[in-house]
C-alpha cells in the first residue's frame, strides 16, 4: 500500500520534484521575455510558480530525514562523509555554471560574487543579492540548512521539541515579516527568502512530516479524496487571499501528504518523473542560462503569435536544459573514471 522503497525513498516525490522544477522555469520564462499573454493562467497562474520553491524546502527537509536522520541520531555517519556527500553532489554543477554565466557576463562585480558561489557559503551573508546564477539564491538557503542539518536531526529527535522549534520558527518568519525585514534593519534590494530564519518554518514542516509520516501515510490513504479537498482548498486560499506564508505552508505540506499516501501513482510515480526529478536541481539552476542562450539566438521569439512563443520557448529551454544536465552528468561520470585510472596507474608504478 505504501508508496515507500526499502531503502525509505518515496518515489511519488519525483513527481513533485519535477513538477517544481519545470513550473518555476515557465515563471522564469514567462517574466523575463516579455510575451504579452494574459488570463488567470498567465496572470496568476504561473507567476505563482515561484512559490513551489517552498515546496522544494519542504521536500528537501524531509528527503534529508529519509536519507540521513537514522544515520546521524544513531552516530551510523560521520560529519565529514555527510558534508562531503552535500558537497560532492551540488558542488560540480553549480561551479561550472556560475564560471559559464560570468564567461557569458564578465565584470569586477561577476568575480566578487563567483568567489561566493563557489564557497557555498553566500547563505550566510546578509543580504547578498547575487545576480551570477540568480536562482542560485535557493542553494545558499539550502546549504545553511546543510550545515545546521546535524543540530536539525537533534530538535526532531523528541516530537515535544519538534513542535516547539516549529512554533519558534514561524514566529521568527512573522517577526522577520514584520520588523527584521524593514528599512532599518535590511536594504532596500533584499528578498525575505534568501534569509534561512524566514524559510527555517518550512524547513521544519517537512521534518514533522518525516516525524509522522507513517501515520500520515495510512491516513493519507484512507481519506485521499477529504486530504484532496483540503489541498483544493488551500490552492483556493492562496488565490483568493495571496501568499499568506500560513497557507503556503498549509498548501505544499498537504501536497507532500498526498505523495505520501498517494493511491494512484502513475501520475507521480513514473519513468518520466524519476528521470526529471534525479535532475531537478540541475535543470532549476541552469534553466536561465539556457534561455539567455536562446535569447541570444533570437529563438525566444520565433512566431507572431506571443503565445505559441512562449510555449514554444519553455519547451526549448527545458530540452536544452535537461540534455546540459545529463552532458555534464555524463561528462564528470568520465572524468572521475580518468582520476581513478590515472590513480591505479600512479600507485603500480
Amino acid at each position: 500500500m505504501e508508496t515507500k522503497t526499502k531503502s525509505g525513498y518515496y518515489a511519488t516525490i519525483d513527481g513533485l520534484r519535477a513538477f517544481a522544477a519545470i513550473g518555476i522555469a515557465m515563471m522564469h520564462i514567462l517574466v523575463n521575455g516579455g510575451y504579452e499573454v494574459g488570463g488567470f493562467v498567465f496572470d496568476k497562474l504561473i507567476p505563482s510558480f515561484t512559490e513551489l520553491v517552498y515546496l522544494f524546502m519542504i521536500i528537501s527537509a524531509f528527503s534529508m530525514c529519509c536519507g540521513y536522520y537514522e544515520k546521524i541520531i544513531s552516530n551510523k555517519i560521520t560529519m565529514g562523509e555527510f558534508y562531503s556527500k552535500r558537497f560532492a553532489k551540488i558542488w560540480p554543477f553549480f561551479a561550472f555554471l556560475s564560471v559559464l554565466d560570468v564567461i557569458l557576463s564578465p565584470g569586477k562585480e561577476a568575480l566578487y560574487e563567483l568567489f561566493a558561489n563557489l564557497t557555498l557559503c553566500f547563505g550566510l551573508l546578509p543580504n547578498a543579492n547575487i545576480t551570477v546564477i540568480g536562482v542560485g539564491w535557493f542553494i545558499g538557503v539550502a546549504f545553511v540548512f546543510y550545515f545546521v542539518f546535524p543540530f536539525f536531526c537533534y530538535l526532531l529527535s523528541d516530537k515535544r521539541r519538534a513542535w516547539l522549534a516549529f512554533g519558534i520558527a514561524l514566529v521568527y518568519n512573522f517577526l522577520c515579516r514584520i520588523y527584521f525585514f524593514d528599512q532599518h534593519h535590511v536594504a532596500g534590494s533584499f528578498a525575505p527568502r534568501t534569509s534561512f530564519m524566514y524559510c527555517a518554518v518550512f524547513f521544519l514542516a517537512g521534518g514533522l512530516i518525516y516525524l509522522y509520516r507513517e501515520q500520515l501515510g495510512r491516513i493519507a490513504q484512507k481519506c485521499q479524496w477529504l486530504l484532496l479537498l483540503l489541498c483544493g482548498a488551500s490552492i483556493v486560499a492562496y488565490y483568493v487571499i495571496g501568499n499568506d506564508v500560513v497557507i503556503m505552508l498549509v498548501m505544499f505540506s498537504m501536497v507532500l501528504i498526498c505523495a505520501i499516501g498517494a493511491k494512484h501513482k502513475k501520475i507521480l510515480q513514473n519513468r518520466v518523473s524519476h528521470f526529471l526529478s534525479g535532475i531537478s536541481m540541475e535543470i532549476y539552476l541552469c534553466h536561465m542560462v539556457m534561455f539567455r542562450v536562446m535569447e541570444k539566438l533570437h529563438l525566444t521569439q520565433l512566431f507572431t503569435s506571443d503565445l505559441l512563443s512562449y510555449v514554444v520557448t519553455v519547451l526549448e529551454t527545458i530540452i536544452c536544459a535537461i540534455c546540459f544536465a545529463v552532458g555534464f552528468g555524463f561528462g564528470m561520470k568520465k572524468l572521475k573514471m580518468v582520476v581513478k585510472g590515472f590513480g591505479r596507474n600512479q600507485t603500480n608504478l
